[in-house]
């Protein structure tokens, strides 16, 4: 893949990686709310947003989560949540043993997945 391809922003990017179980709560224009379930080793990987934010509330398990610009590393454990503001590489993992269920909430304006691998 040439870098032109990997920074060619996506409306749906659910067939570029694997995840034990994806769902769509609520969508509405310029938002909607996913809930995600990452095994202990499956990652989102490295990608950005131009327009929206990433929220994320973690449910179940230990996420960690690993962002660019500057670089830093956060772990998110269950009621905890960060942002990941729009134009900012983050990188999604489970850092438990178990599964990572974890809610993010994008928005506001249009979507776009930005895959940087």
């Amino acid at each position: 893949m040439t870098a032109a391809e990997r920074l060619k922003p996506v409306k749906d990017a659910s067939h570029l990686y694997e995840v034990e179980r994806r769902a769509r709560h609520v969508q509405r224009p310029g938002f909607h709310i996913s809930e995600l379930q990452l095994s202990p080793t499956q990652t989102v990987p490295w990608h950005f947003h131009t327009n929206i934010a990433d929220t994320f509330y973690v449910l179940e398990g230990e996420m960690r989560l690993f962002l660019q610009n500057p670089k830093q590393e956060v772990r998110l454990k269950p009621g905890d949540t960060y942002t990941a503001v729009a134009k900012r590489p983050h990188l999604v993992t489970n850092a438990g043993k178990t599964s990572l269920t974890f809610l993010v909430l994008q928005g506001m304006g249009e979507y776009d997945y930005v895959p940087m691998v």
